[in-house]
């Protein structure tokens, strides 16, 4: 991600959350958090120019009301505080997706969102040298098999970084790089699900997070917000004593199996996974940097979702 995509991205968490902690404070008490995430968030607001600003307010402004429409439990006024949490990027390295975490301070409740400022990327993963994706991914280790196949192709990137060689002076980078890995990639994730039936499930888990959460991606050249439900555990869109939600969120099921792992016609870079209950993702793996390093970034897309994940688009004023 480039330095101003972040900056973006920063600013929009930034005035999302202040929009959410101005409107909720019409009905309720609520407060939003200081620490070193909502610093960082708060300068990068303050390094975009006034047109953006303008724009990022009507889209923070547009999503409010449907949020509050799902989640009656953040207007209900019960003496209590309700506070409002940048996440560090540490917390989103531990399995949590979250950019934004709303809870109150007398019951067990909480929601989170995560904040897109025009793209739809989901986590970026790895393959590199000593990184065992599958031990981090399903806490299942990677096998010998696995790290035999990886081991000449890291040797060599490993090489070419010593002679600071560029990614774009490699003659065939695909056939001698991208092809193996990903067949190894897919592979692994094949055969670990022969000894372990909720690899799918974690995998989806581990893709978007071990917490519910809804997603808000502001979509600037269409001038809409739009808003994803991710209620794979039943803990959104919950009833007050007396108010239940206006939109109803279903619970969308995990996947239980691999359908199709392979890749994409005509491609040497990019895996399609099928899976049961509707998921399907891509993964389009890249070299992230200028010069020849022994570690490769994935660019996860979701292809296909359950219909159960809802979409809301919220259009600008």
């Amino acid at each position: 991600m480039s330095i101003q995509s972040n900056n973006q991205g920063r600013a929009y968490e930034y005035i999302c959350i202040n929009t959410l902690n101005n409107e909720i404070n019409k009905y309720r008490k609520s407060e939003i958090i200081k620490n070193s995430a909502l610093m960082a968030d708060e300068h990068a607001w303050n390094l975009i120019n006034s047109e953006l600003k303008t724009l990022l307010i009507e889209s923070a402004n547009a999503v409010v009301s449907t949020i509050f429409e799902m989640e009656p439990m953040i207007l209900e006024n019960d003496n209590d505080l309700l506070t409002l949490k940048i996440q560090t990027d540490s917390e989103g390295k531990e399995g949590d997706v979250r950019d934004i975490v709303i809870s109150r301070t007398n019951i067990e409740w909480q929601i989170g969102l995560s904040i897109k400022h025009n793209h739809f990327a989901v986590k970026h993963s790895r393959l590199a040298k000593n990184l065992d994706f599958g031990k981090k991914w399903f806490n299942v280790p990677c096998s010998p098999t696995y790290w035999n196949e990886v081991k000449p192709i890291f040797t060599m990137l490993e090489n070419l970084k010593q002679q600071k060689t560029k990614w774009n002076e490699l003659s065939s980078k695909d056939k001698q790089v991208y092809v193996p890995l990903l067949t190894a990639f897919k592979n692994e994730i094949l055969n670990s699900c022969k000894e372990d039936k909720t690899i799918p499930k974690k995998m989806v888990e581990y893709l978007l997070g071990e917490f519910d959460f809804y997603k808000v991606i502001s979509i600037d050249a269409k001038k809409i917000t739009r808003i994803q439900s991710y209620n794979m555990h039943g803990t959104l869109n919950q009833s007050t004593r007396t108010i239940k939600p206006k939109i109803f969120i279903p619970v969308a099921e995990l996947p239980t199996r691999i359908v199709s792992l392979d890749f994409k016609p005509n491609s040497t870079n990019t895996l399609e996974l099928y899976m049961d209950c509707g998921w399907q993702f891509s993964f389009r793996i890249h070299n992230a940097e200028t010069m020849v390093v022994p570690s490769l970034k994935f660019d996860v897309q979701i292809v296909g979702m359950p219909a159960t994940i809802i979409t809301i688009d919220c259009l600008w004023k």
